[in-house]
């Protein structure tokens, strides 16, 4: 390999060459570096040029592209798990919105808890939920159960009225606020 020539350790990608029979030609420049359409190196023979395999290791394998159902099955049913949660979820926003009745935002809340509580269980329970698996099953279990059970917590808790008295927590919203 000559100086100017890509791949030379002093000069990669062939600027500034010293060799006047490299520079003199624009076909022969081209054909030494060529560009295919979709931007990979191409040989002057033509062919791409091999790059050697990258191994990534000690990494989890992406667990979202999982089918909850055979593949040959069309995409809202391979994806039943998320559609369930997602829907439950958009019921309860759907109760807060319209307000139809009087506790509608106490009863959308829960809703869209018990929609992450749900995904929670699917994520445990079901060997394959497809999108609805994020991370890893143990921290998609962990994150969907706690934040599921926080809003209905909070939604039992809300005030005026709630469904749901803990003592020692009025007492710290009573010494933080007064």
């Amino acid at each position: 390999m000559t100086s100017g020539t890509p791949g030379t350790p002093g000069n990669p990608d062939g600027a500034g060459a010293s060799d006047p029979a490299e520079t003199g030609s624009a076909s022969a420049a081209g054909a030494a570096a060529a560009v295919s359409a979709n931007g990979s190196a191409v040989s002057s023979a033509g062919g791409p040029r091999r790059r050697p395999p990258t191994v990534t290791t000690g990494t989890a394998r992406p667990e979202g592209g999982g089918r909850a159902a055979p593949g040959d099955a069309p995409a809202p049913a391979r994806q039943w798990p998320l559609l369930t949660v997602l829907g439950l979820a958009g019921l309860g926003l759907l109760v807060v919105g319209t307000d139809p009745f009087a506790h509608a935002f106490r009863i959308g809340a829960i809703l869209i808890g018990a929609a992450l509580l749900v995904g929670a269980a699917m994520r445990r329970v079901l060997p394959s939920v497809g999108m609805l698996a994020v991370r890893s099953r143990f921290t998609d279990m962990i994150t969907y159960g706690v934040m599921g059970g926080l809003i209905v917590l909070l939604a039992l808790m809300v005030q005026p009225e709630p469904w749901l008295r803990i003592p020692f927590l009025e007492d710290i919203l009573h010494l933080t606020v007064t």
